[in-house]
């Protein structure tokens, strides 16, 4: 019997019968559900004379969403995006199933994301408010009263820095024949490359959950490229067909290593398949085509003309 259960009208359409209406799950054949995972696994590894005489299903479960997490991370990398407009708090919510940023970037007018990078001369920290005296306040519990933003991250947006390469006096924004002599006479040598860019940078709040942009990036159209951990919902917990095998290997070695009778050469027998089928599944993943690195090939062998 086949893997595909649908007709192509059922496909195309979905349920209800309307073309591209947001019902239907286009290109799902190339995953693999974590309930297929599971029940594959049984099949292939659980039973008398196989590697594993018997375990439960949830053992399994455990295992496999491990697996999933672990993999979502680098092998299989379950990248998101969002778009916001920045508003005049400068602020950026994190997602809910935010785990790592990959990028953060703004859309210029041309719709180009012009990449901003993270600053490393601020931050903004946790405001403890004082009286008078100095000393500090604290509410009808018993606890410090905070300030919503610090005074170190309200100075940092209110210079401007961030906008263009903090440049020598720290005057603000460069002109272009102020950038021209600058690289003309070479003060810019040593330049941290980071700050050297126009685009703005951005300061990352984990505790509070949330993006801090520079001044200049007030209603400026902002991306953000997300890594999760691929558990969110259960429509996010399924494995790319590239990676099935090695779904199984971790899974096998996984169960195996927390027994406590297991033989360490079986162990490790199956450690050295799973980081092999792991390998396999990062290059497979890695979506190399031939004519385009025989286009960047040729890109190399260009004559340069002077």
């Amino acid at each position: 019997m086949g893997l595909i259960n649908q007709t192509n009208e059922l496909y195309y359409k979905g349920a209800d019968g309307v073309w591209n209406s947001g019902d239907e799950n286009y290109g799902d054949y190339q995953f693999t559900s974590l309930d297929n995972i599971i029940s594959n696994f049984i099949i292939a590894y659980v039973g008398e004379d196989k590697i594993i005489s018997k375990i439960k299903r949830t053992d399994i479960m455990f295992h496999a969403k491990r697996a999933i997490q672990e993999f979502s991370f680098d092998t299989l990398p379950s990248e998101k995006a969002q778009e916001i407009e920045v508003g005049p708090a400068l602020q950026m919510i994190l997602p809910q199933d935010y785990v790592n940023y990959v990028k953060f970037s703004y859309t210029d007018n041309a719709g180009i994301e012009r990449i901003l990078y993270p600053t490393r001369n601020t931050s903004n920290p946790a405001a403890i408010t004082q009286n008078a005296n100095y000393e500090y306040t604290f509410d009808n519990t018993g606890k410090i009263i905070e300030a919503n933003e610090s005074i170190t991250w309200e100075r940092f947006k209110a210079s401007g820095q961030g906008q263009l390469a903090n440049n020598a006096d720290n005057s603000g924004d460069l002109t272009d024949s102020e950038l021209f002599n600058l690289y003309r006479f070479g003060r810019r040598y040593g330049l941290n490359p980071e700050e050297a860019q126009s685009n703005g940078v951005f300061y990352i709040d984990k505790l509070k959950g949330i993006a801090h942009f520079s001044s200049h990036l007030a209603n400026q159209i902002i991306t953000l490229k997300y890594i999760s951990d691929g558990l969110g919902t259960d429509a996010e917990m399924q494995v790319h067909k590239f990676a099935e095998e090695a779904i199984y290997k971790y899974i096998a070695h996984a169960v195996l290593a927390t027994r406590a009778n297991t033989p360490e050469y079986q162990i490790a027998r199956f450690k050295k398949e799973m980081s092999a089928a792991k390998r396999n599944a990062k290059l497979r993943m890695s979506n190399l085509k031939i004519a385009e690195i025989a286009q960047v090939m040729r890109n190399q062998s260009k004559w340069i003309k002077h």
